[in-house]
């Protein structure tokens, strides 16, 4: 279907243009048209589906047929969990609204305060913040929200994963209660429609693809590994089939910070990413990848949600992550837009009971491949009574080895030598007299 047929203007479809976009994909053809009813959402898509474009035009729209000259205050707010979100969902609104006399800022934590209040004072119609940031301004009355007519909850399986449902509560003490509230995630959990019951009302559901389900133009493999070679293998992998940008993600920073620093001793140019990083050194990491500056770029899931790389071909789990749904989050950084992509994953031993769960979420198994000298050693499980009293149980969890207790068995009491062992050892030395001869030597 044509963006045409969907009821936008022609300075929106002027600006779409001139990005290169003219089919609509299955999830705008959904929500472009319920968007436009101004009933609440509660919409399904996975990432890198446009779904952007999908609650973001409509809003372009209505509020450009509504614009009286001048009169530039927030009509508009879209709550995302990243600063690396935020920045794309503004370039992409910027992009959109090309032709259009609307003004939107992009806030979030670690940029100048006092510069995005400025900017607030000049006016401005669209806000894409981040729940923390968006906090400070309503605190410092930088911002008056009364005539806000659109919420939009970005990734909100995401803003549950990382504890800001507390911040979108008191956000949305400060918002009209005429509005039309969007909520859009790449799985639909429990706790996500726990929380779509509290901010929608009667909500229209929309889901594209079944939740769990990656996009088909994504090829998944995993490689066991032992756990001590895997980055011997991880960058074996890059280097051998000449992968020219790789995503690599890990769960912990202080892990990127190490796998970083071994590929660029293994002469891959590597840059990182992760929460302990400042604004700036994210963005020049990025854009660096971005421009093919930097060949691997090592993210952890925080700093990496909502990373829209062009043409990104390859994702690299060096581990599960914590959150099994954010393994989706992951893959769909490759195959966006319908291009190929390929998502590897590397498993050692340990982590074999969280592949389940992922492979449960995905609705199939994931095909493995074994590479000589990398894979982990067939262990024989011995059936029935143990033979050798020192062996033990394989008691690994999903995430690393159990902590064993052990059980001491209390040794016997050495009883305390008294006296009288003395005397029994003194009498068993002396030499044995026969007791006939004892009576005769006394009747002498």
């Amino acid at each position: 279907m044509s963006l045409a047929t969907l009821g936008l203007s022609d300075n929106i479809l002027k600006a779409l243009k001139e990005k290169g976009y003219e089919s609509a994909t299955p999830i705008q053809k959904a929500l472009i048209p319920v968007m436009f009813t101004r009933r609440d959402i509660m919409a399904g898509a996975q990432t890198g589906t446009g779904k952007t474009a999908g609650f973001s035009l409509p809003i372009l729209q209505e509020l450009s047929k509504n614009f009286v000259e001048g009169k530039h205050y927030p009509k508009a707010v879209i709550i995302v969990p990243t600063r690396e979100l935020a920045k794309q969902v503004h370039a992409s609104i910027e992009a959109y609204g090309k032709y259009l006399p609307l003004k939107s800022i992009v806030l979030f934590g670690g940029a100048n305060l006092t510069s995005q209040a400025n900017k607030l004072r000049k006016g401005v119609d669209i806000i894409i913040a981040t729940s923390g940031r968006l906090l400070e301004h309503i605190g410092q009355k930088n911002l008056n929200l009364d005539s806000v007519d659109y919420l939009v909850l970005d990734e909100a399986d995401t803003i549950l994963d990382m504890g800001f449902v507390h911040e979108v509560g008191k956000i949305l003490e400060h918002l009209p209660e005429r509005r039309q509230n969007i909520l859009i995630s790449a799985t639909l959990t429990g706790s996500v429609k726990r929380l779509a019951e509290r901010i929608l009302e009667k909500p229209r559901l929309i889901e594209v693809d079944s939740m769990g389900t990656s996009a088909h133009s994504v090829e998944q493999i995993v490689y066991p590994v032992e756990k001590e070679k895997k980055l011997e293998l991880l960058s074996y992998l890059i280097g051998s089939r000449n992968y020219k940008r790789v995503l690599v993600f890990v769960r912990k920073k202080e892990v990127a910070d190490e796998v970083a620093k071994e590929l660029n001793l293994s002469g891959l140019n590597t840059s990182v990413i992760h929460g302990g990083k400042s604004s700036g050194e994210r963005s020049r990491a990025l854009e660096g990848f971005k421009e093919e500056k930097i060949r691997v770029l090592v993210a952890t899931d925080i700093a990496a949600r909502g990373l829209d790389i062009p043409l990104l071909a390859v994702v690299i789990n060096y581990d599960i992550p914590h959150v099994t749904g954010d393994y989706i989050h992951r893959i769909g950084r490759t195959g966006r837009a319908g291009a190929k992509g390929l998502a590897i994953t590397l498993i050692s031993p340990t982590e074999m009971v969280a592949l389940k769960d992922v492979e449960r979420l995905m609705g199939k198994s994931l095909p493995q491949e074994k590479l000589e000298g990398y894979a982990p050693k067939v262990i024989v499980i011995q059936k029935g009574a143990r033979k050798n009293k020192n062996e033990h149980k394989n008691t690994d969890g999903a995430f690393g080895k159990k902590k064993k207790k052990s059980v001491l068995v209390p040794k016997s009491k050495k009883r305390k030598i008294t006296k009288r062992d003395a005397f029994k050892a003194y009498d068993a030395a002396k030499p044995k007299v026969d007791k006939k001869e004892k009576r005769n030597r006394r009747k002498k």
